[in-house]
């Protein structure tokens, strides 16, 4: 049996705010933008869980109820939520990294019953916007070969460059029982 799988690791960045206009909302939605206030661990918990089952999302799985709430705690840390029809429909979450020089969106993405009704353009357009509001020099993020299929193409047309690739063995997450 194999135990691990090998990963593509992308990391892309901005070195600037786009200078397109915010993508507008679907046809039909009412998308909202909220941010995670003190968020308390099983709330974060369940919506990680939501969002990143389907993708082996599982570093956050492991961690403590403790450690991650002082992840969770940290300044510079934000969670935004992405709201449709009362829902939430996904969320991001964003570390201020080097002074404010930098910003890392560190998780992205949508519940599975949300995708592909073209709320992750609104979304990701929502979050860039707000990541710049900060003034870094530069927004970046990372993404790999678990993840949706489309994730490098939409961080792509949104207008992040890659700037590194790597690739690595890691234990198969569908072996440890979590998901």
């Amino acid at each position: 049996m194999i135990d691990h799988i090998e990963i593509t690791i992308t990391y892309l960045e901005m070195g600037k705010a786009p200078s397109d206009r915010l993508a507008p909302a679907p046809p039909g939605t009412t998308p909202v933008l909220r941010p995670l206030l003190d968020p308390r661990v099983e709330d974060y918990r369940r919506l990680y869980n939501a969002v990143g089952e389907k993708w082996f999302w599982w570093e956050r799985r492991v961690l403590p109820d403790a450690e991650l709430e002082r992840i969770l705690g940290e300044p510079g840390r934000e969670v935004l939520v992405l709201e449709e029809g009362g829902e939430q429909a996904g969320f991001a979450e964003l570390e201020h990294q080097e002074g404010g020089r930098a910003l890392q969106v560190i998780y992205f993405g949508l519940v599975p019953a949300f995708i592909g009704r073209g709320l992750g353009g609104w979304f990701l357009s929502r979050v860039i916007d707000h990541a710049w509001s900060a003034a870094p020099r530069r927004v970046w993020l990372h993404t790999c070969t678990l993840d949706h299929p489309a994730a490098l193409s939409v961080y792509r047309k949104a207008g992040f460059v890659p700037f590194k690739t790597d690739t690595r063995s890691i234990p198969d997450p569908r072996l440890s029982g979590l998901f």
